[in-house]
């Protein structure tokens, strides 16, 4: 599990550095894959974060329309920069990825909100997951 741990903090990383640039997710992952392979100090992107990058970055506009839709009082803009990225990567773990127990999904954002942002951060990041939780069934229908 640790894999995943990491995988996901890569993806949180990769996706925050596009955000950070004004970039193409996809542009910074092929960035890291392509500095990982020449640089034999770089980690190596695994399978699983490319997972989630692609993913995120296959359904982007949903998983920002439903994160503007539910978070109150916030929008995207205004939210800070390492919440926004981290609801990114979890929104669509939890919403697409059904191998993943939704209760890891949740408990791993919350971890990463603990470890890179405010204080407040790792309640608004499960309340606004656990909402997506509970609306998961309509979410997938609402994007098709």
């Amino acid at each position: 599990m640790a894999a995943r741990n990491t995988a996901r903090k890569r993806a949180f990383q990769i996706l925050f550095e596009a955000d950070q640039r004004g970039t193409d997710v996809l542009t910074v992952l092929a960035d890291w894959v392509r500095h990982s392979r020449s640089d034999t100090r770089q980690p190596p992107v695994s399978e699983f974060t490319m997972e989630l990058v692609e993913g995120y970055a296959q359904h982007e506009r949903h998983i920002d329309e439903l994160i503007s839709q539910y978070a109150v009082g916030w929008t995207l803009d205004r939210m800070p920069v390492v919440d926004r990225n981290i609801l990114r990567i979890g929104a669509y773990e939890l919403i697409w990825v059904d191998a993943t127990p939704d209760a890891v999904v949740i408990d791993e954002s919350v971890q990463l909100a603990k470890e890179f942002s405010t204080d407040d951060s790792p309640s608004f990041v499960n309340g606004l997951l656990g909402r997506f939780k509970d609306l998961k069934p309509s979410l997938r229908r609402d994007e098709a």
